[in-house]
């Protein structure tokens, strides 16, 4: 008489959930293909520019892009450590570079990128609201010092503009940040405010006037864990910065490999042009061509001749985006291939021990 077998036990290889990952790196690995087929031609072309360069300034090149990441790397690590997530240096690289990878090479890689790195902080300890607080951070972190650099490049070129949206990113990073603060340092304040507020919607929709309550008070029991003082934000300010001024350098240090000498205003109004031409058209991985499309014209117009910008722009793609995309390939699939988001343990959203570990050591 057959038996059956003990539940939740399966056949090796037979396990859905590995079956599921295998079929994703799969897919993964054959886009990836597609993407080097699609982009060979346009790497042998840019090659063949890279012949009469300076190689010390390319040297000097891949040595801003690797700064560029790791100031990055030192944004999260300084949000975390202000919420009391300890994260290596190494760990934080890691995840950096493979959510950079995924970002410019896969159909949806923001979005994609985006939750592989909410699902890499909460195995590090970090709870839902403060894994989501990071990410959010860093995005405006970012298009703040973008939007700075952008100003600063049509200032110096003196070109008459509004600072619309610069006043727009900074002040929305700034309005978050006093929101999380608001929320950290008044707890009590703001639960008998959540009180009142649940039980007049609850009894518009005709419900327990306490419905939904001990939730939000759990995510603000969560918040208590956010202490970013003035210092650790100047400190998280500064490191975004860094990493969008190692990228300018970057490009800088391509453009003196063709002995190209742009104007500072020229790059800067160049890079930020660039780097929105990348962001509004995301279907491209990395942008690729359209970025190009900006980059060597707009330093033509700050005086580089043509041929020097054009081979400048070659070499900055070659190693800002095909080589840093190249490393952060190997390091995910050397360090997160193995990794199984179904089968591995999440912390448990409203766990109060996790809560009590990731309060700031005093």
């Amino acid at each position: 008489m057959a038996t059956q077998s003990p539940e939740g036990s399966a056949a090796p290889g037979r396990n859905p959930a590995q079956m599921l990952r295998r079929a994703a790196l799969v897919v993964v690995v054959v886009i990836l293909a597609i993407e080097l087929w699609y982009v060979a031609p346009e790497v042998r072309r840019y090659w063949q520019e890279t012949k009469n360069v300076r190689w010390l300034w390319v040297g000097a090149c891949v040595l801003a892009a690797a700064a560029s990441m790791e100031s990055f790397s030192q944004v999260q690590r300084t949000l975390f450590a202000s919420a009391g997530v300890r994260v290596s240096t190494l760990r934080s690289a890691a995840e950096i570079y493979a959510a950079n990878s995924i970002s410019c090479s896969l159909p949806a890689g923001q979005v994609l990128a985006t939750a592989f790195a909410y699902r890499q902080t909460r195995r590090w300890g970090a709870t839902a609201l403060v894994a989501s607080w990071q990410i959010v951070m860093s995005g405006l972190l970012k298009g703040a010092g973008l939007a700075l650099i952008g100003f600063g490049g049509a200032f110096l070129a003196g070109v008459k503009t509004t600072p619309f949206s610069l006043i727009f990113m900074v002040g929305g990073f700034l309005a978050f940040l006093f929101l999380a603060q608001f929320i950290a340092s008044r707890p009590e304040d703001m639960s008998a405010l959540s009180s009142k507020i649940f039980a007049l919607v609850n009894r518009l929709r005709k419900r327990p006037p306490d419905e939904g309550l001990l939730r939000w008070q759990q995510l603000l029991e969560q918040a208590q864990a956010v202490r970013l003082s003035r210092l650790d934000g100047l400190k998280a300010f500064s490191w975004s910065m860094t990493n969008w001024l190692a990228d300018i350098a970057c490009l800088a240090c391509a453009c003196y490999a063709t002995d190209a000498h742009p104007s500072l205003p020229g790059l800067l109004t160049a890079y930020a042009l660039g780097k929105t031409a990348a962001v509004a058209v995301p279907l491209l991985p990395g942008g690729l061509g359209v970025v190009e499309l900006v980059l060597v014209p707009t330093l033509t117009g700050s005086g580089v001749p043509s041929g020097a910008a054009f081979s400048a722009v070659v070499i900055y793609r070659l190693v800002s985006f095909l080589l840093v995309t190249a490393v952060g390939w190997v390091v995910f699939f050397l360090v997160f291939r193995k990794s199984d988001p179904i089968h591995t343990k999440q912390p448990d959203e409203f766990d109060q021990e996790r809560l009590e570990t990731n309060t700031p050591n005093t």
